[in-house]
């Protein structure tokens, strides 16, 4: 088994990201076109903790060799399960993501949690992301690390696709919803006036 670990610092407010975090497939993120869909599975909010948890299922398009798909009798495209944990009350995101395609060859076991930056939690959030990556596969263990490489790498390259395509749709969002507040506020100095 291989692990891949991220670490930084979004310079946006816990409440930003945890918003934005539901936009990060949208057409604002243009490192995201891989994804083809995002369906929710389940949404429910525990009423003693108040903690949002989520399933969603992600359907995106294979990155892998055309001649693999054949010999695997795989299709175009990949699933993965996403659980996220939302809680208001200590302010921490976390989401875990499993493959459902090739899982019984490839295990890839993601944890990714947001949570304010402990020095300036009122504009600044970390970001901390693992996977766990384990070839199931049978046989020669050269095969499987090889297999577990080539993946992590892959993981690393897709990573830090994702955190430049969330930095987008973390500033897309922040200058909407701000002139989105502006209009409420002209809106409510009309109405006093």
């Amino acid at each position: 088994m291989k692990v891949f670990e991220s670490k930084c610092t979004f310079d946006y407010s816990w409440n930003e990201v945890s918003t934005a975090n539901w936009r990060k497939y949208c057409p604002w993120n243009d490192k995201s076109t891989h994804v083809i869909a995002v369906d929710t599975l389940s949404r429910t909010v525990d009423p003693s903790t108040g903690i949002l948890r989520t399933e969603r299922l992600i359907t995106c398009k294979q990155a892998a060799p055309r001649w693999l798909n054949s010999l695997m009798g795989s299709k175009d495209t990949s699933h993965v399960l996403e659980t996220s944990y939302v809680d208001p009350a200590s302010k921490k995101v976390t989401m875990c993501s499993t493959n459902l395609t090739w899982s019984n060859l490839l295990s890839v076991s993601e944890k990714v949690v947001y949570t304010p930056m402990a020095s300036s939690p009122e504009s600044k959030t970390e970001f901390h992301q693992e996977a766990q990556i384990a070839a199931l596969c049978g046989g020669w263990q050269k095969v499987k690390n090889s297999i577990e490489d080539f993946t992590v790498e892959r993981f690393g390259q897709n990573a830090a696709k994702g955190r430049e395509g969330f930095e987008a749709v973390l500033e897309m969002s922040r200058r909407v919803f701000g002139e989105q507040r502006e209009l409420q506020q002209q809106g409510q100095s009309r109405t006093m006036a």
